[in-house]
């Protein structure tokens, strides 16, 4: 019988192997310019591909970018429609907030603020919550209570004398009425738990700025008033922190100084609205331009729909 012979060679010598169905990843290194994305964001199951796809796209632009919606529509293909949908939908699941910030000239703005990982930054927000109300707890001190402060300290028995006897009188016992207690103190400045907590939580903002017990009770009343006069917290905490030196040997006596020369005057009462004026409506925030505008439901603001008129015409009048 003769020898059997192979007219092929084997198939490890052409690399043909069965492969899983599936994804493969080809992963390379990466020069600086890249940004990490979270699975929590890329997987996850409430939104849709066009939100994540726009939330990675907002991650990684640098600070202070516009993502307002006409921006996004002149770098996507989606619309204006679209886009706004997608970050309503990032916007009701933690990934994005905005806030309206009034500037120095009197404009409402929309600051938008992005958030990569929104579940561990309620997390943060929640312990540093608490360590703040314990800080509190542990900066009051607490007060003696007013009977305590009158009840004499009985003196030492004195050694006794023999002396001769004496006849002894006796007198009826005077009964002494009690003195009433004096009535609570008024709330003062001193004792302003929201402008102490502003002062102890400075070192966060800079490390330099490490207030003792002492300093955070004799810079309270201060800083009480400008917050009766209408200063923000957050301006309060800008005029205190920005602009300090390089060499910051007393940071007490630099506050005290800032918070004294730089006291705002008070807000200049308003005159008393007539009965029957109309209320304004409230503000909204435009879904093509992102701009705060007063109106009594949310749409687009005046400039927009001029636009958006003024795109539609030419196609009306060739339909003419």
């Amino acid at each position: 019988m003769a020898e059997q012979q192979f007219n092929a060679p084997e198939r490890a010598q052409y690399g043909i192997r069965r492969t899983p169905s599936g994804i493969h990843k080809v992963t390379e290194h990466q020069d600086p310019g890249y940004t990490i994305v979270g699975n929590h964001l890329t997987q996850h199951r409430s939104l849709s591909c066009l939100a994540i796809g726009l939330a990675a796209h907002i991650q990684s632009l640098p600070e202070g970018a516009p993502v307002d919606i006409r921006t996004l529509a002149r770098r996507f293909p989606e619309g204006r429609d679209r886009i706004g949908a997608a970050l309503r939908e990032l916007e009701a699941n933690g990934y994005l907030e905005r806030v309206r910030r009034r500037t120095d000239d009197g404009r409402v703005v929309t600051l938008t603020i992005s958030y990569n990982n929104p579940q561990a930054t309620r997390a943060r927000r929640a312990r540093e919550a608490a360590e703040q109300a314990k800080r509190r707890t542990a900066v009051a001190r607490p007060c003696p209570s007013p009977d305590a402060a009158r009840t004499p300290t009985p003196a030492p028995n004195p050694p006794r004398v023999r002396t001769s006897p004496r006849p002894v009188r006796t007198e009826a016992p005077r009964v002494r009425a009690e003195p009433t207690p004096p009535p609570p103190e008024p709330r003062t400045r001193a004792h302003h738990p929201p402008a102490a907590a502003l002062l102890a939580n400075l070192r966060r903002d800079d490390p330099r700025l490490l207030l003792s017990v002492r300093d955070i009770q004799r810079l309270t009343p201060a800083v009480a008033a400008w917050l009766e006069r209408g200063a923000a917290p957050d301006a309060v905490r800008s005029a205190l922190t920005t602009g300090l030196p390089a060499t910051l040997r007393h940071p007490a006596a630099l506050l005290a100084h800032r918070l004294t020369e730089s006291l705002p005057p008070p807000l200049p009462t308003a005159p008393p609205s007539a009965p029957g004026a109309p209320v304004p409506p409230p503000l909204q925030t435009c879904d093509g331009c992102d701009r705060a505008f007063r109106a009594p439901a949310p749409g687009r603001c005046r400039d927009c729909r001029r636009s958006v008129a003024a795109e539609r015409s030419p196609g009306l009048h060739g339909r003419g």
